[in-house]
C-alpha cells in the first residue's frame, strides 16, 4: 500500500490521544514527537515538517480542544485537516477547453514513468468521450517513440510521429494534424534527461512557446522522496508547471514526495499512478488520500472503482448466489475476476477504514496467486465446481486437481478453506437482524386439517 510506513506511524501517534476523556499539554507534546519522527522517516522536507507541526500545535493546544468534549477526536480532526492542507487542500481538475483543441504538455526526468503516465491519462480522457492524440516529441531516449506507439495501440489512441526529427517541427506538424482531424485533446510526450540541464530546458521552452499548452504536467517519481519537490521547483521556475502526475505511488511506503511537492514547488498534484496496469490511474483527492493515510478509509473512491469495473447486475447476481447457500467454485472464480478488474486485493482493502492489520495479512494475495486459483478451478470437472463437497471429501480428487494445475494438494486445501470462509461470512451476515441483504426466509408451517405431509414436506 502507498505510504504504508507513514500511515502506520501516524496512526500509532494518534492512538496516544484518542479515547481519552481529558488531555494536557504533555499528551500533545508526546503525540507531536511521534508525528515528527514519522515525517522524518517518511523523507518529508524539513520546512514542510516545521509548518505542519507548528500549525497542529497552535490548534491542538487551544482551550477549545483541551477543555472541550472528546478532545482526542478533535486533535485527530486537526491532524487530518493539516494533512489535507499539506497534500493540496482541494482537488485540482484538469484545465480543458469546452470547445476546440486542448493541448497538454508533459515534462519530467528520464525514468519518472512519463510515457506510461501519458498512456494512462489518455485512456482516462477517452472514458470522458474525448478524441485524443499523442505526439511523440521525445527524440533522444532510445525506443521512446516505439514505446509510445505500443501504448497507443493498447489504448486505441493514434500516435503522431516523424521519427528522430527536430522536436519543435514534430510538435508543429502534430498540432496541425490534430486540428485538421478534429481531435479534442493532444498530449505531447517531451524528452526527459537523467538530470536537468540548459539544453533540455531550452527545448522545452521552445515547445511551450510553439504549442501554447493549456496544461504543463510534470511527472514525478514518488520513490524520490523529498528530492522530488526540488526537481518540481526547478521545472516550475522555468516552465510554469500547472500540475503534477505522481507516479509509482503504489511502491512508495514513505510519502515524502507527495507531502513535500505542494508546499515547496507550489504545484498541485492532479493525478496519481497507482500500479503497473493502464487502469491504475486516478485523480488525486487530497482529503481522500489524507483519510487513507490516517486509516479512515476512502469509501467514496471504492464506490467509484466498483461502479466503473462491476455492473450492478453482476454484483446483485453474485450476492444472491452467496446468500442462497449454493456458492461454488464457479462463483468464486467470477468474484476473483471482478477483483482483478479493480487491481490488487490489498489495494481494495486500503479503501476501507480500520483495515491496516488485515491488509498486512492479505499483502501476499497478488495477481499470481489469483492466477493459481484460476488454474485450480480450471482443473476441476463441471460437477466438482458446482458441488464443493465432492472435492472436500475426496483426497484422490484433490490430488488430481493439484496435478492438473501444477500445484500441490495443500494449495487445493487452502482454496477449500477460502470458499468455506466466505460461506461462513455469509452465514454471519444472515444472522444479523439488520443485514441489508437477506435471502428469502423459508415458509412457515401452517396448521390445519387435511394436510398432506408427503405432498407438502415443508
Amino acid at each position: 500500500m502507498a505510504f504504508e510506513n507513514l500511515s502506520s506511524r501516524l496512526q500509532m501517534a494518534l492512538r496516544r490521544v484518542t479515547g481519552r476523556g481529558a488531555l494536557n499539554e504533555k499528551d500533545i507534546e508526546e503525540m507531536m514527537r511521534e508525528i515528527r519522527l514519522s515525517l522524518l522517516e517518511a523523507d518529508v522536507n524539513l520546512k514542510v515538517i516545521r509548518t505542519f507541526l507548528n500549525n497542529i500545535k497552535a490548534e491542538a493546544l487551544g482551550e477549545k480542544i483541551l477543555k472541550g468534549l472528546n478532545p482526542g477526536q478533535q486533535v485527530v480532526k486537526v491532524v487530518l485537516d493539516q494533512l489535507v492542507e499539506t497534500l493540496g487542500s482541494e482537488t485540482s481538475e484538469l484545465n480543458l477547453k469546452k470547445a476546440g483543441l486542448s493541448v497538454l504538455m508533459t515534462v519530467g526526468l528520464q525514468g519518472s514513468g512519463k510515457t506510461t503516465a501519458i498512456a494512462k491519462l489518455g485512456k482516462q480522457l477517452k472514458k470522458d468521450n474525448k478524441k485524443v492524440l499523442f505526439i511523440a516529441a521525445d527524440v533522444y531516449r532510445p525506443a521512446a517513440i516505439e514505446q509510445l506507439e505500443t501504448l497507443g495501440e493498447q489504448t486505441a489512441i493514434f500516435v503522431y510521429q516523424e521519427g528522430l526529427k527536430k522536436a519543435t517541427d514534430i510538435v508543429k506538424n502534430g498540432l496541425k494534424h490534430a486540428r485538421e482531424n478534429n481531435f479534442d485533446v493532444v498530449i505531447i510526450d517531451t524528452a526527459g534527461r537523467l538530470e536537468i540541464d540548459e539544453e533540455m530546458m531550452a527545448e522545452l521552452k521552445a515547445v511551450k512557446a510553439l504549442s501554447e499548452p493549456d496544461e504543463i504536467l510534470l511527472t514525478l517519481d514518488a520513490m524520490m522522496g523529498q528530492q522530488a519537490a526540488n526537481v518540481g521547483l526547478s521545472f516550475h521556475e522555468q516552465l510554469g508547471c500547472t500540475g503534477v502526475i505522481i507516479t509509482k505511488i503504489d511502491g512508495d511506503t514513505r510519502g515524502g514526495a507527495a507531502l513535500s511537492i505542494k508546499e515547496i514547488a507550489k504545484i498541485p498534484i492532479k493525478f496519481s499512478s497507482t500500479g503497473e496496469k493502464l487502469t491504475d490511474f486516478e485523480v488525486f483527492h487530497p482529503e481522500r488520500m489524507a483519510k487513507r493515510i490516517l486509516g479512515m478509509g476512502d469509501v467514496v473512491t471504492l464506490v467509484e472503482e466498483v461502479s466503473e469495473n462491476i455492473t450492478e447486475a453482476e454484483a446483485m447476481s453474485l450476492m444472491e448466489k452467496m446468500m442462497s447457500g449454493n456458492y461454488n467454485y464457479n462463483d468464486l472464480l467470477k468474484q476473483f475476476k471482478m477483483i482483478k478488474r479493480m487491481g490488487s486485493l490489498s489495494r481494495i482493502l486500503g479503501f476501507l477504514p480500520g483495515m491496516r492489520q488485515l491488509r498486512k495479512q492479505m499483502s501476499e494475495v497478488d495477481d499470481n496467486q489469483l492466477l493459481r486459483i484460476e488454474a485450480l478451478v480450471f482443473s476441476m470437472t463441471n460437477k466438482e465446481r458446482e458441488n464443493p463437497n465432492l472435492i472436500k471429501k475426496s483426497y484422490s480428487r484433490r490430488k488430481r486437481i493439484a496435478l492438473g494445475a501444477g500445484l500441490t494438494v495443500n494449495d487445493v486445501n487452502k482454496l477449500i478453506e477460502s470458499l468455506e470462509a466466505q460461506s461462513q461470512m455469509v452465514k454471519q451476515i444472515q444472522s444479523n437482524p439488520h443485514a441489508p441483504f437477506k435471502a428469502n426466509p423459508p415458509q412457515k408451517k401452517r396448521k390445519g386439517k387435511g394436510r398432506n405431509k408427503r405432498r407438502f414436506p415443508f
